[in-house]
């Protein structure tokens, strides 16, 4: 129906403090498939979403040259072990990127705007990649505009999120990390390459929440990692969960 998300959005949530992670870790943590879609061969498109962003030029191509590398990296080497007979999981690649404005987005926009902005994109703006079966859209905010969903804010409860319209349509959504607990301790890029990469990650194993690789005790392949980062090729990127080694890697 028009604008409904289909599934449980999952999001990155807040920062919490390593004393606490690690007391708590997953407890028996295994994914297990669904029979829903996955992202074989993903295709980025980054969406920059407002007319502030003319201003961040250099942090715009700067996540651009992140999905450049990361898409052709072992991060997404190491998701093959989730390919299913038919449906491979290999590299994939970022097809372009894009400043929508107008519509600007307001100071606080809800996940039923970015999907309005996104549908509206797809049928009248020629430059705007079409939605395929690999298509993943990657909607970047401004400082100092938040997303809210199901009564929850970003930089309140949580950090990003992605999810899918209709079961075809798949993004993500990254607000600026604004706070602390989207921060994490380090810059805001490289807060903002964690966050995307544990999106990313999730998008190619569940693009529609909880019909792909999912556990319905701790979530999706990032969820049980999220805020164990690692350095890859100079960025900051999510350790992501392995089923086969039974650890985050």
């Amino acid at each position: 129906m028009g604008l409904q998300t289909a599934g449980p959005i999952q999001i990155v949530p807040l920062h919490e403090p390593e004393a606490a992670r690690v007391a708590a870790p997953p407890k028996a943590a295994k994914l297990t498939y669904r029979g829903g879609p996955l992202l074989s061969a993903v295709e980025v498109f980054n969406v920059f979403w407002g007319a502030a962003w003319t201003q961040q030029a250099q942090l715009k191509s700067d996540l651009d040259g992140f999905f450049d590398y990361v898409l052709t990296s072992p991060l997404m080497d190491q998701l093959a072990e989730y390919s299913v007979p038919g449906t491979p999981i290999g590299q994939g690649r970022r097809t372009g990127s894009i400043i929508v404005s107008p519509p600007d987005p307001a100071a606080s926009v809800t996940d039923v705007d970015v999907q309005r902005m996104l549908q509206d994109q797809i049928a009248t703006n020629a430059a705007f990649p079409k939605a395929g079966p690999n298509t993943l859209y990657f909607v970047y905010l401004p400082s100092g505009v938040s997303v809210s969903l199901g009564g929850s804010s970003s930089c309140q409860s949580f950090c990003g999120y992605h999810d899918a319209i209709g079961g075809k349509v798949f993004y993500s959504v990254m607000p600026a990390p604004d706070c602390s607990g989207c921060l994490g301790g380090v810059s805001a890029f490289e807060a903002l390459t964690s966050t995307s990469s544990h999106e990313l990650c999730e998008a190619v194993t569940d693009p529609v929440p909880g019909q792909g690789w999912y556990d319905d005790s701790n979530g999706e392949i990032g969820d049980i990692c999220a805020w164990q980062t690692r350095k890859l090729g100079g960025f900051n990127v999510q350790l992501e969960w392995s089923n086969r080694a039974g650890a985050c890697q």
